[in-house]
């Protein structure tokens, strides 16, 4: 219920801000609010099952380069880019689910990070078909009903409802039995695999779910940026995501958002006076591990027994 109010009253928040804002702030809003989206993928691995990941990129950015490549094609069309990029972020969580899941611990931290770092070098090396680290310029904007969504509050409107309905959609499946299971395996795997449930089953379903979620929040911020590049699959992308689950509260509903607030604000306040982000943000990450190891909203669920 509480949850549910919350979630309300932000949206009327969204609502009103581009009445509030000039366009260059609200294109700040709207990237918090996919990488709000982005984080709480990484959350539902990470902060539900237990299953830390450094190539959550992967999925983020296959999805991006999908929306990339069909947009120079021609094909412009909101809803067939939507499909195509979900499709490619489901497809590659799928096959990297299957080896990845073979691991545990450190070894599937570290496996996720092979194989998303694989797919780095191949849009890094492969230069005629993705550009190579030069990327994909000019990616044209979506067109959504046969109107073409090119200024910042369109856009703006398009990012707050896919926000709205994801974080949504989140919150009803950790809510049902779906998602305490999640939380079972995360608190005493070998405890489920006793009661009778399929432990690999459930830990694959939620490693595809987010990689899904992950490749919506590509697909937005491909037409954020109206470009593509290796970068956004690379192991600074995954770290980045990881910090910002780590720094709102892993586990919780609108922790990870929080850090994704936190984050994109302090890259674009801290880029205006320096180009070390990179050592910023991994004083971040050390700051929160001190200070707040169950991140900022964490540490209330964890003292009620776990996070909701």
């Amino acid at each position: 219920m509480r949850n549910g109010l919350t979630i309300v009253a932000g949206m009327l928040v969204l609502g009103l801000l581009p009445l509030v804002l000039s366009s260059y702030h609200l294109g700040i809003v709207s990237k918090m609010l996919i990488f709000a989206i982005f984080a709480t993928s990484l959350n539902l691995k990470l902060g539900y099952t237990g299953l830390a990941s450094l190539g959550h990129a992967a999925y983020f950015g296959m999805a991006a380069y999908a929306v990339g490549l069909l947009g120079l094609a021609g094909f412009t069309g909101f809803v067939f880019q939507f499909g195509a990029g979900l499709a490619a972020a489901l497809l590659t969580a799928a096959l990297f689910g299957l080896i990845a899941l073979r691991a545990q611990s450190a070894y599937f931290l570290m496996i996720t990070l092979a194989m998303s770092q694989v797919l780095w070098g191949i849009a890094f090396g492969w230069r005629s078909f993705t550009g190579g680290d030069d990327g994909i310029a000019g990616v044209p904007p979506p067109v959504l009903g046969g109107y073409v969504i090119d200024g910042v509050t369109s856009f703006y409107y398009l990012a707050v409802v896919i926000f709205v309905v994801s974080l949504s959609l989140v919150w009803l499946m950790v809510g049902s039995h779906f998602g305490r299971i999640l939380v079972g395996i995360r608190e005493k795997e070998l405890r489920m695999e006793v009661l009778g449930y399929n432990v690999w089953l459930y830990k694959y379903a939620v490693f595809v779910i987010a990689g899904g979620l992950a490749g919506i929040s590509g697909i937005l911020f491909a037409h954020y940026t109206g470009f593509v590049a290796p970068s956004y699959l690379s192991v600074v992308m995954s770290a980045m995501v990881l910090i910002m689950v780590i720094l709102g509260g892993p586990g919780t509903l609108f922790g990870p958002a929080l850090g994704a607030i936190i984050i994109v604000f302090l890259e674009n306040a801290v880029s205006a006076y320096t180009e070390r982000w990179l050592m910023i943000l991994g004083a971040v990450y050390v700051l929160a591990t001190l200070f707040a190891p169950y991140g900022l909203l964490g540490k209330r669920w964890r003292a009620k027994g776990g996070p909701s």
